[in-house]
């Protein structure tokens, strides 16, 4: 269906629940966006939603999770369940960007303002923007600007090289003279002497007025070149600051029309919201997410929002890591801003990630001298302290020990990892310890449950890495950016469709083992309860269980393995 001719209304964009969500009990709050288990109700809406999306024939867009993985591109889709204007129980749809090229779909929310309508502003704008850079592109293709530009640096550089020489000339001209006058002083008399300094003095003066007049010749045939190759250049800079400004200014305008409601009616710009956070700037593509398209349009339509999911549909894209079907929580950089206003006078639940999960758990000591301690760091443990949770490895070590002169933390594990941890209790052990890592000379080996087979017994993977600006603490992959990070890795076995793995990273890179484990150009296999590239289980299944380093005194050999309990 052309998009000239969808309607969105509440009519056709609210999906109205079967018999079989009757026997579903409401969630008592509204999800927190960030960090969540789907509501059963989320489940079953986007059970329909992915089934619809199998099925449907209105229109094509590869997702690249049937096959076709050339041009493939995911997306993330949301459904919203809501009680309508009527009071019945339903769901919204909705897509993060475009889908088919196009931003309005039949069954699916609109966006909170459509960029692309014809005749709309941002349309018309755009095409005058794209103009001047056509018109930026044929000037740059003039072959006279090459032409000038080198004609110019060729007088730059014979400019030089004149100058250079007659500044020698006038250095071996002094020389010369200091010469002539300290032999004359010797052997003329008073007179003559006199006569001799004159006449000195006046070919000192002829040598740099030859000089000064050099300058202003060379400065004459290069300020001609230069105003030669301005005519032409000059034209461009007036474009391309045209085009700044214009495109500033369309910016400007389109963050204005992206207006957000809540549940109170009030409304903010994208500049509004932005204006107190960090960059001050929204990110690329805010407000263009499945949430807060979805809330709005619940708002402005008197719907009341009861739960909220997001999963994604296909291939996941080259940097990031998402998988088919999987629920993620709404990103930190473009989201967190819009729905802090969207979600103002809502009753959310708690945020799971406030809750310290060390809570009861005991930090086993296996090894413990005058100089230093290796621990076994339990899963869901935090290192060091966090924003929000103080309780770490660092202040139970810092409890445990006292008098300790050194820093106590050498080396971290993620949270969610558990396993070996070596503490330094002395400044000198820290220095010593320290160094063994940056020469890494300290051997780790990791043991991690997989979700899938794999085929091969080993190799390696070396993918860069970098964070994911726009919503941390996610990592990405990036060949342009990215830090080297190197894993190698090998099968201890394989069982019930999962495979145990040996993990021996080479660098120690922010989520190294998870990214190359997930990643489609590393394993392709999420490790087992890994609920950011992953899925969500009891735990992460990720154990350092290996550590072998030098004494930090004796430099006595020393090895400690704590086998994984998955």
């Amino acid at each position: 269906m052309a998009k000239d001719y969808i309607m969105h209304s509440p009519e056709n964009c609210f999906t109205l629940f079967t018999g079989s969500a009757q026997a579903l009990a409401l969630p008592e709050r509204f999800t927190y966006p960030f960090y969540y288990e789907p509501h059963p109700l989320c489940l079953l809406a986007a059970k329909e939603l992915q089934a619809y999306l199998d099925s449907q024939t209105q229109w094509q867009h590869n997702f690249g999770h049937q096959g076709v993985q050339e041009g493939a591109i995911g997306k993330m889709f949301g459904v919203l369940v809501v009680h309508n204007a009527q009071g019945e129980l339903g769901y919204l749809s909705a897509f993060s960007g475009k889908v088919a090229d196009q931003n309005l779909l039949p069954n699916f929310v609109p966006p909170v303002f459509d960029m692309l309508t014809e005749g709309g502003f941002f349309l018309t704008e755009q095409t005058r923007i794209n103009q001047l850079s056509e018109q930026l592109s044929k000037l740059n293709t003039n072959p006279k600007i090459s032409e000038y530009s080198n004609f110019l640096a060729d007088e730059i550089d014979a400019s030089k090289q004149q100058l250079e020489a007659q500044r020698q000339h006038i250095i071996e001209g002094r020389k010369t003279r200091k010469a002539h006058r300290t032999k004359a002083e010797l052997e003329l008399n008073e007179t003559d002497f006199i006569k001799l300094q004159a006449k000195l003095a006046k070919e000192s003066v002829h040598h740099k007025n030859q000089l000064k007049a050099l300058n202003l010749y060379w400065d004459e045939r290069v300020d001609a070149a230069k105003q030669q190759l301005n005519q032409l250049t000059d034209e461009i800079d007036q474009l391309k600051q045209e085009r700044k400004s214009s495109s500033a200014k369309l910016q400007k305008k389109l963050f204005e029309h992206y207006r957000f409601l809540n549940i109170k009616g009030e409304h903010r710009d994208l500049g509004n919201i932005f204006k107190d956070t960090v960059h001050q700037t929204p990110p690329a593509g805010s407000g263009e997410c499945a949430a807060p398209k979805l809330l709005h349009y619940a708002f402005k339509w008197g719907m009341k929002p009861l739960a909220m999911a997001e999963f994604w549909w296909g291939s996941s894209p080259k940097s990031e890591i998402r998988q088919h079907k999987n629920f993620y929580g709404a990103c930190q950089g473009k989201c967190k801003p819009i729905l802090g206003h969207m979600l103002d006078g809502m009753e959310l639940d708690k945020n799971p990630l406030l809750n310290n999960p060390a809570v009861g758990k005991a930090i086993d000591i296996i090894y413990q001298d005058e100089e230093m301690a290796i621990i076994n760091k339990p899963a869901e443990f935090l290192s060091v302290p966090g924003k929000s949770i103080q309780d770490s490895v660092y202040l139970r070590m810092k409890t445990q020990f006292p008098d300790a002169t050194g820093p106590l933390i050498v080396h971290r594990l993620d949270m969610s990892t558990s396993g070996l941890m070596v503490i330094a209790l002395t400044k000198e052990a820290n220095k010593s310890l320290q160094a063994q890592f940056i020469a890494r000379t300290v051997k780790k080996r990791y043991t991690a449950l997989l979700t899938g087979e794999l085929r091969e017994d080993e190799g390696s993977i070396s993918l860069p890495m970098r964070g994911d600006f726009d919503d941390r603490p996610r990592q990405l992959v990036c060949f342009d950016h990215g830090k080297p990070a190197e894993t190698k890795w090998q099968v201890i076995e394989r069982k019930d469709g999962k495979t145990k793995v040996h993990l021996y990273p080479k660098t120690g890179r922010t989520h190294q083992l998870r990214v190359h484990s997930a990643h489609a150009q590393g394993l392709n296999m999420p490790i087992v309860g890994d609920d950011l590239y992953g899925t969500k289980a009891d735990r992460l299944h990720l154990h350092a269980e290996l550590l072998e380093l030098n004494h930090p005194s004796t430099k006595e050999f020393m090895s400690f393995c704590i086998e994984a309990e998955f």
